[in-house]
């Protein structure tokens, strides 16, 4: 990793770091990051250029400022330069795409609109039941692994099942879709394989996948999203095009599960190797919530997000961001900026009380999908450390594997000892 290089007689300039596409030690990467300011230049996996802001302050109010876009066509200088570079293509699958990820203004607003009635207070409130039913179910099939007395993958048979099995109900994916919507969701978080190959394939996916789900939709309706998306659809195509459609589908679906799955298995490690931690939470000294907040911040499902580009010219922290740039959103850099969280601010510390953690982001771009996450979270994980009070891991924590990506942070794996 370069950090600076100094000319004879110019002043030190910073050279754009590499992002390791691995996501190996997202940590050590943030605090190497910002000991060269609050605002660094940063290359992307494939030589993509970048602003990467590393404090929580500088974070938060690019976020919030309307100079900032989330549309590339509009607003992101190198965008023409994607298809011509294949090296980049990979990109495609976060802003290449027609969401409410990848647009801004009055856009924005109408996708958002569209999508709004699935995830209201009294809607994710009724869910609650299911997802119960759900967490129980599961439960008593690992009971009756348990007795085998052998390790268990919890994120294979627990943090990744709940989720999924949830969200795909709310948007009607029948049973034999599913495999091969893990499967694309997947394919788009790996950002260690930036070939052309790769990222082939996963727009092939993207344009079999979801068509065929909506396909089915059409021919089998029901009381689910992806009905009533297409029913706009085919009312009043103004409000969303066939490619609106399909990529709104994508976007919710698979953040739907992938950032649970990860919360749900980040919170496991993170209070199996805690010990004491966890202990204050069974004395009831700490509660569920407070714990799944900070595991959101020392340990957030998506860690950086691409990306944002300035609308215009843009000074912050003594940096001029130029118009058409981009930006790499960095919650995990700002979750542990010590400025704001102090010294200790990259340890886990459920007793902290850090619930301004930007981890579902802030703002028009909040996670809409936030409450049924929690909901998710709040019901598996209290009834998994109930059901299994002597629950460890099998393997020392270092052998432990992240996801391969800058973007997700979560575990390959997470074998545990039930009993």
């Amino acid at each position: 990793m370069t950090a600076t290089e100094t000319g004879p007689e110019s002043p030190a300039e910073p050279l754009p770091v590499a992002i390791d596409p691995f996501g190996a030690d997202i940590r050590a990467e943030s605090a190497r990051l910002r000991a060269l300011g609050p605002l660094v230049p940063v290359e992307l996996p494939g030589g993509i250029p970048a602003w990467a802001p590393t404090t929580y302050d500088v974070l938060r109010t690019l976020i919030l400022d309307p100079r900032v876009s989330k549309d590339p066509r509009k607003h992101w200088s190198r965008f023409a330069e994607v298809p011509a570079n294949p090296s980049w293509a990979w990109i495609l699958g976060w802003v290449g795409v027609i969401n409410m990820l990848s647009t801004y203004g009055t856009d924005h607003t109408r996708l958002r609109k569209l999508v709004a009635p699935s995830f209201t207070a009294r809607r994710t409130e009724a869910m609650r039941p299911r997802v119960e039913a759900v967490t129980e179910e599961l439960l008593g099939a690992l009971e009756e692994t348990a007795a085998s007395g052998g390790p268990v993958d919890l994120r294979g048979t627990y943090a990744n099942p709940v989720p999924m099995r949830i969200i795909c109900e709310l948007f009607g994916v029948p049973d034999h879709l599913v495999p091969d919507v893990r499967r694309l969701v997947t394919a788009i978080i790996d950002t260690s394989d930036t070939s052309p190959e790769h990222a082939a394939s996963v727009q092939r996916q993207i344009g079999t996948v979801l068509p065929a789900l909506i396909a089915y939709k059409a021919e089998h309706p029901g009381d689910d999203m992806t009905t009533e998306l297409i029913r706009v659809h085919d009312e009043d195509g103004d409000r969303l095009s066939d490619e609106e459609l399909i990529y709104t589908l994508l976007l919710v679906i698979g953040a739907g599960f992938e950032t649970t799955v990860n919360l749900i298995g980040n919170t496991v490690v993170g209070l199996l190797r805690h010990p004491e931690q966890l202990a204050a939470v069974r004395a009831g000294e700490i509660g569920w919530e407070a714990v799944v907040d900070e595991v959101l911040r020392v340990y957030p499902s998506i860690a950086s997000l691409p990306l944002r580009f300035a609308v215009s010219d843009i000074d912050i922290a003594g940096v001029t961001v130029p118009a058409g740039d981009a930006i790499l959103t960095t919650y995990a850099a700002a979750s542990y900026d010590p400025g704001h969280y102090g010294d200790d601010a990259a340890e886990f510390d459920p007793a902290r009380g850090a619930d301004d953690h930007l981890s579902f982001g802030i703002g028009v771009h909040r996670c809409i999908g936030a409450p049924l996450a929690k909901v998710e979270a709040l019901t598996a994980l209290p009834r998994l450390f109930e059901r299994f009070p002597d629950m460890r891991l099998a393997v020392d924590p270092a052998e432990l594997r992240q996801v391969p990506s800058f973007i997700a942070y979560g575990w390959q794996e997470i074998p545990v000892v039930l009993r």
